[in-house]
């Protein structure tokens, strides 16, 4: 089970969330007219959708002993224009970068984290639909520790992806 506790900050104009780590979140709270105190609470649930996603991406890639050197993923969600304004459509625009990751190997890890590991995704799709585009783009800078003795297929992760991915992240 996961908590979250988010505290309402008056002086700050603005929520922050905790988690079970030290580090707090600042969310947007009614506040006026005045600027944005922090991220609204529907970018968050982006931020976590993207998140999630690419955590499973580092590990599937580390898994399949591709070197990642850059990743990035763009969120866009669009909402219903009515009341309570619920997610209909998210779209994940992945740019992935490193040594010996092709198209193949990055839409397969891209795949397996939208639809088998990212929980948030997982709850998100029963009110949205989820698109994903990919972008790989080749590191051709020479490699810091070169690893001689790998072997790299360059069309699939490892065949035994199962339990690769630590849930719920």
């Amino acid at each position: 089970m996961r908590t979250v506790t988010v505290t309402w900050r008056p002086d700050h104009g603005r929520f922050e969330a905790r988690g079970s780590h030290p580090v707090t979140i600042p969310v947007n709270a009614p506040h006026g007219d005045g600027p944005a105190t922090g991220f609204s609470a529907a970018e968050l649930l982006l931020a976590g959708a993207g998140s999630c996603s690419i955590w499973d991406i580092v590990e599937i890639m580390g898994k399949s002993r591709r070197e990642l050197t850059g990743l990035e993923v763009q969120v866009v969600g669009e909402q219903a224009t009515d009341p309570p304004w619920p997610y209909q459509r998210l779209t994940l625009r992945f740019t992935i970068r490193g040594r010996g990751i092709t198209q193949s190997v990055a839409e397969r890890a891209v795949a397996l984290s939208v639809e088998r590991y990212c929980s948030v995704l997982a709850t998100v799709r029963e009110t949205a639909s989820i698109e994903t585009e990919v972008v790989v783009e080749v590191d051709a800078t020479p490699p810091v520790t070169p690893d001689l003795g790998a072997a790299v297929d360059d069309d699939e992760p490892p065949a035994s992806d199962a339990g690769a991915i630590r849930g719920g992240h």
